[in-house]
């Protein structure tokens, strides 16, 4: 499985103590975002784990828990962007943002650090001229410690449109399009990046760009194999991402409604109270991300390569597993040896039973 941490909300600027506990403890849980009562359940062991996929604007303080994982795949997708405190409120200082870049980048080498230039916004105080100027001056900060750049253009998500007009962001056509990928493409190419388009349907192949895998399959295979992996693995498209994305099959940990960048475009988030109400939430102990688990209204699976399957809560409420046998709390390294063995979902279940049981007691108490 590949883990997306995540597209939803900036795991490793906001959350990144939480999703450690949960490498730590081999799993987590989280909820489906078309169907909120629907928890999953997911196992977050090395050997189950084919690459995680973190996308982030300012993962200073997460540069430091990257000694545990180690033992995984993966890379970043770190956007950096020219826009101001009017756009992007709680982005610290850009210069800070390219240092932590480098930084990242001088840690875990420049392939897994893809730059993100997006979303392009195009204003009457943000021309095409203006994003050339200062894409270059990105570029030549950026350019040798990172090998690809992905573009988009800002998308008009209902969530966002009041805020893009606000600032008179311009809906462009696909001719407009063309001219703004055509124009940022000819200057990455000058710094020997790679410029590929997130979900674009404009024929960027004329213009000897490429379209984008943000959650990139081949890559995967390519970083796998780096260490010393030798399986040849097919990871299929993500059906459920727009017809245009060119991302494989991922599984994203995050919640909407939980950024705390607050910035203009996200399409992520729907309002400044609901992010507030939600990140109260937050408790970086919990199996899910600034949610608390509802025993009775909750449907709670066990992901599982090809699907999932349900787990019975019926005998927890009615206190009939007094003989489950309790883990508490183990370390990542003292579960080695359940791992071990052939199928890690009966350890899953048993971990989730655990837990379930344990909300259960607290509330009785």
């Amino acid at each position: 499985m590949i883990i997306s941490a995540s597209r939803r909300t900036d795991i490793p600027a906001f959350f990144g103590d939480w999703f450690i506990n949960r490498i730590k403890e081999g799993f987590a849980m989280y909820r489906n975002p078309m169907r909120p009562t629907q928890v999953f359940a997911v196992s977050l062991h090395p050997k189950d784990v084919d690459a995680i996929v973190f996308w982030t604007k300012n993962p200073k303080n997460f540069l430091d828990k990257l000694k545990y994982l180690e033992e995984y795949t993966y890379y970043f997708q770190f956007t950096i962007t020219p826009y101001g405190k009017d756009i992007e409120p709680n982005i610290p200082p850009k210069d800070e943002v390219i240092q932590t870049f480098i930084e990242l980048s001088n840690m875990i080498g420049k392939k897994r650090v893809i730059w993100r230039y997006d979303p392009i916004i195009i204003t009457d105080k943000m021309p095409l001229s203006y994003h050339k100027e200062k894409f270059e001056e990105l570029c030549e900060k950026l350019s040798p410690y990172t090998q690809k750049c992905i573009i988009s253009y800002v998308d008009f998500y209902s969530k966002a449109v009041d805020e893009l007009n606000k600032i008179n962001a311009k809906d462009l056509s696909v001719e407009e399009l063309y001219n703004v990928f055509g124009a940022i493409g000819s200057i990455g190419k000058r710094y020997n990046l790679s410029v590929e388009t997130c979900t674009e349907d404009v024929p960027i192949e004329q213009l000897g760009l490429k379209k984008a895998h943000c959650v990139d399959g081949e890559l995967i295979r390519e970083l796998r194999k780096e260490k010393g992996f030798c399986e040849d693995k097919e990871y299929k498209k993500d059906n459920n991402q727009r017809k245009a994305c060119g991302c494989v099959q991922s599984i994203d940990l995050g919640i909407f409604n939980t950024c705390k960048h607050f910035c203009t475009y996200c399409y992520a988030n729907f309002s400044r109270n609901s992010i507030i109400k939600n990140v109260e939430k937050y408790d970086e102990k919990s199996p899910l991300l600034c949610s608390y688990l509802d025993l009775e209204k909750d449907e709670v699976r066990i992901r599982e390569k090809d699907g999932s399957r349900k787990i019975e809560k019926d005998n927890i409420l009615q206190e009939k597993f007094n003989e489950l046998k309790t883990i508490e709390q183990q370390s990542f390294c003292t579960m080695e040896e359940v791992f071990s063995k052939e199928d890690s979902n009966d350890w899953l279940e048993e971990k989730v039973l655990e837990y379930l049981r344990k909300i259960k007691n607290t509330i009785e108490i």
